[in-house]
């Protein structure tokens, strides 16, 4: 029971009716003998510390970052008024329902000697937690607080001025084993005038689904009238609408026995399964769904995770690589409760569940003894229809994809490899090897686009990833979520402006620059027309080509073979062999271009490459001139010579367009099944095939794509393939139709190919670029920093 219970309150509730009146319950109090605590607030700090804040608000609880400078200041203060040093001699522990058991046992342990223990910590050491030693406690008055969203259904923290009641329970904190001191970051009229006195009735917040089934279960009356006798009662409003909610759910019948009450109804068997299961309510249907489509186990462990605190253990200041975590666990499906499923299999919560679910006749069935892969697809493909029947209709909503909004923001680029960075400084492109340090904790970048005051970070893409996004991209994206500041060292605009005279300067500032962080070039970005673009990619509508590397059915590596092409090939290879191979300079690492062996079409020799991983003393590399991948010794790795490095890469990226799997393949597989992986495989190897470019979208072709069947003629293969059932027609993305709207302009007999820029004014604009990144591409440890977001 909490020391700060309202015990007139409940005295008052449960006394008893007597003939004259009520008779009030008996209240025993025991004394305790605390040390004294002092309180103090922001008015008495005045004039002690210089500081300046906003007018604090009861609608807007937030807490500024000159606050926490005040707090800083704070226990600085104590180390000088006990006569230690200030500076280096303090211990930060963090104390929050995530932190690591390591974490969590540091909190209370004794104070090491000579340094100062400053614990970090939410409303979870507001009660039930004791750490003898505290002497001064810094609060916010602030807390989160569960509340249910009625337009949603489901429940969320939400950050509240915490009441009286709970901070003077943090003060509480102090005073233990000697005198202490508490101060309150707020104004003392705020205090007395706004602080609430004490907190709201969790029954007023939040869902009352459980205990509407409760009563149900009960069976001692209508609940709109039984709730109305609580102590805090809810309104009618979130009584009646939690009603409609359980029919919904299908929870309760939309009737009584006697009649159609539409704030009233019986308890169904999920509603009564329901009442059994200590879960949030989704969680017992899925349950439920779990053994009606036979994954029950699967759900089990889903619930009883989600019903837990997080397991994924978020470490003091490395958020990023937990989450990075979670994403290897989540696997290709970048969901969190497959994260789950793949990382949580046994726990107390676990085996409570399947406990009580086997009372109403629900069992885990154990496992088939042979499983195919198509069988676990199958299961995976099931599971994914229970996880959205359970949470529907709040699983996801449908709207149309503004795909042309997704293209302008991302100026073109890959939403699936891309991330944008705002508020770039002037002249930002100098700070590329900053922005790309920042970054390395998501992934390899492999470009860095600069156009005004925005930044286009490009990861590298592994040639056989077929994942709709990339994890480092879900990585950035998480790092701007938790606020993880990105900041650049920066020089002054009017030293760097020094640097070029005259009006030059103005026109680089916020020049369009592309970081190739691979080559290591940063050159301006060539303006010209889409069509001439696309011309430099694209020989002609047609080609001949032989496919080296299949990503998955209709996307695949290869390269032309037309006569012309050949001899491009034939050339390389020729001047690779008359070359005196050195090993190579550097140690070898992810994304090096280097010369690797390879065996093809009966030659041996060695081609260029592109390392995509390091495993031991192998080194898996992408063949860039003909799209095939390999394993290689690492000792076998060649440094390019210098003429071959600048040649363009001759290997393609091809994809068939107007074409997506089927819905017997999706069931089947993870994207595409065995059966049409075969069959796709049968169709396009070892033989040469024409296709039609129908467009270009981020350097991948896409293609119609025929083959020679002898009296057949040319067969469409993705004709092939939908009448066999393993794909259907599907439409081009908006990306795809504008690029072939492009193309066909491109072939027809107008065309026309200009550039905006003289190659002169290019070059001097290149020149002065580079001029500036030899003069400030070092850090200065004076730079005053800039905030990237």
């Amino acid at each position: 029971m909490s020391a700060s219970i309202n015990s007139k309150e409940l005295a008052d509730y449960f006394a008893l009716p007597v003939h004259n009146g009520l008779s009030p319950v008996c209240v025993f109090k025991v004394e305790g003998r605390p040390f004294a605590v002092e309180e103090y607030y922001l008015d008495d700090l005045k004039d002690i510390f210089d500081f300046q804040l906003r007018p604090q608000s009861i609608g807007e609880p937030r807490i500024e970052k000159k606050m926490y400078q005040v707090a800083v200041s704070l226990i600085q203060s104590f180390d000088e008024l006990e006569k230690r040093m200030a500076l280096g001699e303090m211990r930060m522990y963090p104390l929050h329902a995530c932190a690591t058991l390591e974490e969590q046992s540091k909190v209370f342990s004794a104070t090491v000697p000579g340094y100062r223990k400053v614990i970090l910590a939410t409303n979870i050491a507001e009660s039930s937690v004791t750490v003898p030693d505290v002497k001064y406690v810094i609060d916010f008055c602030l807390t989160k607080i569960l509340f249910y969203d009625k337009e949603t259904n489901y429940q969320s923290l939400r950050l509240c001025w915490a009441s009286k009641t709970n901070c003077n329970q943090r003060r509480g904190r102090a005073g233990r084993v000697s005198k202490g001191f508490c101060y309150r970051l707020i104004r003392r009229d705020f205090w007395a005038d706004c602080i609430p006195e004490k907190s709201e009735p969790e029954m007023l917040h939040c869902s009352l689904g459980a205990t509407v089934l409760k009563l149900k279960k009960l069976g001692i009356g209508e609940p709109k009238a039984l709730l109305a006798t609580a102590l805090s009662p809810p309104s009618v409003g979130d009584i009646e609408r939690t009603i409609v909610q359980l029919k919904e759910l299908g929870a309760l019948t939309t009737c009584t026995q006697t009649k159609e009450n539409l704030h009233d109804g019986e308890l169904t068997f999920l509603g009564m399964v329901l009442t059994q299961l200590p879960v949030e309510l989704h969680l017992g249907k899925l349950i439920v769904l779990g053994h009606v489509f036979g994954c029950l186990e699967e759900c089990l462990i889903i619930a009883a995770a989600l019903s837990s605190r997080n397991f994924f253990a978020v470490p003091f200041k490395k958020h990023v690589d937990a989450y990075r975590k979670k994403l290897f666990f989540a696997g290709n499906s970048r969901s969190d409760c497959i994260a789950i499923l793949n990382a949580f299999r046994v726990a107390e919560l676990f085996h409570n569940l399947k406990k009580r679910v086997s009372a109403f006749n629900m069992h885990v069935k154990a496992q088939p003894c042979a499983v195919d892969q198509e069988y676990l697809c199958k299961q995976r493909f099931i599971l994914q229809v229970v996880i959205a029947g359970a949470f529907y209709p709040n699983y996801c909503t449908f709207g149309k994809c503004h795909e042309e909004i997704a293209m302008k923001d991302l100026a073109g680029k890959d939403p699936k490899t891309t991330v944008m960075l705002k508020n770039i400084p002037p002249f930002g492109y100098i700070y590329h090897k900053q922005l790309q340090s920042l970054l390395r904790q998501c992934g390899q970048v492999k470009s860095i686009s600069y156009n005004g005051s925005r930044a286009f970070v490009e990861f590298s893409r592994n040639p056989k990833e077929v994942f709709k996004v990339l994890p480092e991209v879900y990585l950035a994206v998480k790092m701007s979520q938790l606020k993880i500041p990105f900041e650049l060292c920066v020089h002054y605009p009017e030293d760097i402006t020094r640097q070029v005279q005259g009006a030059a300067a103005a026109g680089l500032e916020f020049v369009r620059v592309n970081v190739d962080c691979q080559k290591q070039t940063v050159e301006p970005v060539e303006i010209s027309f889409g069509g001439l673009q696309m011309s430099k990619m694209i020989p002609g509508r047609y080609l001949s080509i032989r496919v080296t590397e299949i990503v998955e059915v209709g996307h695949f590596w290869g390269y032309r073979t037309d006569e012309k092409n050949t001899a491009v090939l034939q050339a390389l290879s020729a001047e690779i062999d008359y070359q005196n191979l050195m090993d190579l300079a550097v140690p070898p690492r992810v994304d090096v271009l280097c010369l690797a062996p390879f065996t093809y079409l009966g030659k041996r020799g060695y081609y260029r490459a592109h390392v995509l991983y390091i495993h031991g003393d192998l080194a898996e590399v992408f063949f860039v001139d003909y799209g095939n991948r390999s394993e290689v010794p690492l000792n076998k790795l060649k440094e390019i010579p210098s003429c071959l490095q600048g040649l363009p890469f001759q290997a393609l990226e091809f994809k068939i367009c107007k074409m997506s799997p089927s819905a017997r393949s999706l069931v089947c597989g993870e994207r595409w099944s065995c059966s049409a992986s075969q069959r796709f495989f049968s169709l396009v190897s070892g033989c040469t095939l024409l296709v039609e470019v129908y467009s270009l979208v981020h350097g991948v072709l896409h293609v119609d794509v025929f083959r020679h069947s002898g009296s057949k003629g040319l067969l469409n293969i993705r004709d092939v393939l939908i009448e066999e059932c393993h794909a259907e027609l599907a439409e081009e993305s908006c990306e795809s139709q504008q690029s072939h709207d492009l193309l066909k302009e491109l072939f027809s007999d107008e065309a026309k190919e200009k550039e905006q820029m003289p190659v002169s004014a290019r070059q001097e604009e290149k020149h002065l670029i580079e001029r500036l990144l030899n003069c400030f591409s070092e850090k200065k440890s004076d730079a005053p920093t800039h905030k990237v977001t």
